[in-house]
């Protein structure tokens, strides 16, 4: 195996990219340079900080980047991404759980412009979000604990979905169809897919407004995977007294599917789920003066999770969450002599009114501390806090630090550590039922982690290497003491994972009629469980990944455009894979016409419980930007 592996290594360093790379401009995206990237700045609600003055290991997924890829969902965008482990039960964006550096899926916290998405009934639902892709503005991907910045439940790391702004007027739309060209075997009808996104802003002198919308639909790509996927976003700002900015956020989201195999296989051949996501959020950004910011916020979550074990039997195994998020949050900031200053709080109310997890109410308390310096040359350093209380775990503060140091030109050393708390799900806690039942005497999960490395972000070159060190106590994982017995989550164990990072990426300069990018990311874990009862059978500790290479490739030739993608995944307890996707274009003024091709060579691959995910799939679309 590791020879094959370092042959596979060899292949990919011919063929890459990752999502650190600037995609070159196109009719259908946004002119945005190499060296606009690097002053990207990192949304972490109190300190503003660009990308390339960061001392954490930091990923980014551009605008540009989003436009050129084969891919249709948030889900699959994210796959790109070396560390980032997204275990797809159904493609385009029907059902998937998303993990950091070996972590669980509810261990990584998804917000969208800074507000919290995480889902209090279960993290499987943490990307169902009413975000179309085309609203993406880019995706930034944090690794390691981030309780310092975003709070509780940010334990492996977050990801944060950052939403186009309405700085100028236009409408922007696409179509697309797709097929494996395979028929059901039971109803003789060809699989297919098909989608339309729709979406338009509209700009002035005193703020805009973004409307964007997305239907997914098809027939799946085996018996019951079938699905439809709605989502609608609108947002828009104003500019008040004093320059003083208000904003506003509403979405919602629909997703049907087949859930064949999802939760529990064999018996579940005929269930179905249906997931409704609600979003509304209001934030003031209030300048008190040239040093002082302050930014109020308040955000709203609403989710409907509706299981149908038996799809044409709902008197039956069928279970209902209803979900009720408010969060109220200051956050604040003060630019300082010394230094900057953040501070800030928030208030989370998680309620649920569910058939099988009960009426359940908690309360969360967070309070923010954070200062950072750049006065010493070639120094910066920042140090901060989250103390944080839970109405039903108590009081808790995660500590973290991070400093850099540029010894030559844009090269630069750094070094971080912080730690993060996970609070159990109430499916965790409470859930009942014949194969899975909860345990309402868990506790929380902490963690502690380390990483240094060096890094060079220049206009063209990126490169990022580094080592990380992290330890889970009180790790949750269902597990049972024999195959009779119903899953069950325990604090079982300690998970330590050391791991290793790399990326590196280049920006072709841009030329009159051609410009691209090129670049390859790596991960390494070496994941070990310390086991509290070595009897138990483990559901997720032996899931994690092992190995995982992205390569990304793209091209831009007057009219002509090619991009390639190469992912190669090895799980602990899964055999490897390598999957392949190309999309090819053709730019028409403000128009484009293009055609992808996923899982070129058909490969057979698992990425969660057993359910095999699809082979080859051919998609054409067309699209417009007025």
């Amino acid at each position: 195996m590791k020879k094959n592996f370092t042959l596979y290594l060899i292949g990919l360093l011919l063929y890459t990219n990752t999502a650190w790379a600037q995609e070159p401009a196109s009719p259908l995206s946004s002119d945005t340079s190499a060296h606009s990237l690097r002053e990207v700045t990192i949304s972490e609600n109190r300190l503003q900080v660009p990308f390339s003055q960061q001392n954490r290991n930091i990923q980014i997924i551009s605008r540009e980047e989003i436009a050129a890829s084969p891919a249709r969902s948030i889900n699959e965008l994210l796959s790109y991404v070396a560390g980032v482990d997204v275990r797809q039960r159904g493609p385009w964006g029907a059902q998937a759980d998303v993990s950091i550096d070996g972590g669980t899926f509810d261990q990584t916290l998804v917000l969208v412009n800074g507000v919290k998405m995480s889902d209090p009934q279960t993290g499987h639902n943490s990307l169902s979000l009413p975000i179309p892709v085309d609203a993406i503005e880019r995706i930034e991907i944090i690794r390691g604990p981030a309780a310092r910045i975003y709070g509780i439940n940010s334990l492996t790391g977050a990801i944060n979905i950052v939403t186009r702004k309405a700085e100028s007027s236009g409408v922007e739309g696409r179509v697309y169809g797709g097929s494996s060209f395979k028929n059901d075997e039971g109803s003789g009808d060809l699989y297919h897919s098909r989608g339309v996104q729709l979406g338009g802003r509209l700009a002035g002198e005193n703020g805009g407004h973004l409307l964007y919308g997305s239907y997914d639909g098809g027939n799946g790509y085996r018996y019951n995977t079938g699905f439809k996927n709605t989502k609608l976003l609108y947002q828009g700002d104003a500019i008040v007294d004093k320059g003083d900015i208000l904003s506003w956020t509403a979405g919602y989201a629909y997703n049907d599917f087949g859930a064949n195999g999802f939760y529990a296989a064999p018996g579940d051949v005929n269930s179905q789920e249906i997931v409704q996501t609600v979003l509304g959020a209001v934030q003031y950004q209030s300048q008190l003066s040239d040093r002082w910011t302050l930014i109020p916020r308040v955000a709203y979550r609403f989710a409907y999770d509706d299981y149908r074990y038996f799809r044409d039997d709902l008197s039956r195994f069928r279970n209902m969450h209803r979900s009720h998020v408010v969060s109220y949050e200051f956050n604040s900031r003060y630019r300082g002599n010394f230094g900057d200053l953040g501070f800030g709080a928030e208030l989370r109310n998680d309620i649920i009114r569910s058939t099988s997890l009960g009426d359940r109410n908690r309360f969360n308390y967070g309070f923010y501390g954070e200062f950072r310096t750049d006065k010493v040359e070639r120094l910066s350093v920042s140090l901060g806090a989250f103390l944080n209380y839970n109405s039903d775990f108590g009081w808790r503060v995660y500590p973290g630090l991070d400093a850099g140091y540029n010894f030559y030109g844009n090269w630069k050393l750094f070094v971080n550590t912080g730690t993060g708390q996970r609070i159990p799900t109430f499916t965790d806690l409470y859930y009942q039922g014949a194969g899975n039942q909860g345990n309402p005497n868990l506790t929380s999960e902490n963690a502690y982690y380390a990483e240094g490395g060096l890094k060079y972000t220049g206009d063209r070159w990126h490169m990022h290497a580094s080592y990380f060190y992290r330890r889970i106590d009180d790790f949750i994982d269902w597990t049972r003491t024999s195959l009779d017995d119903p899953w069950r989550p325990d604090n079982f164990l300690q998970n330590n994972t050391q791991g290793l990072a790399f990326n590196l990426a280049y920006q072709w300069a841009k030329q009159s009629a051609s410009n691209g990018r090129i670049g390859l990311s790596y991960t390494y874990l070496d994941p070990k469980f310390k086991q509290y009862n070595s009897d138990n059978l483990s559901r997720y500790a032996i899931e994690s990944l092992r190995h995982q290479a992205v390569a990304f490739f793209s091209y831009q030739a007057g009219k002509v455009g090619l991009t390639a993608a190469e992912r190669f995944v090895e799980r602990i307890s899964y055999r490897n894979y390598f999957l392949t996707d190309a999309r090819a274009n053709l730019s028409l003024g403000a128009y484009q016409i293009y055609f992808d091709a996923n899982n070129i060579f058909d490969k057979q691959y698992i990425e969660a419980a057993a359910i095999p995910l699809p082979g080859r799939w051919f998609n054409l679309g067309a699209a417009f930007r007025l």
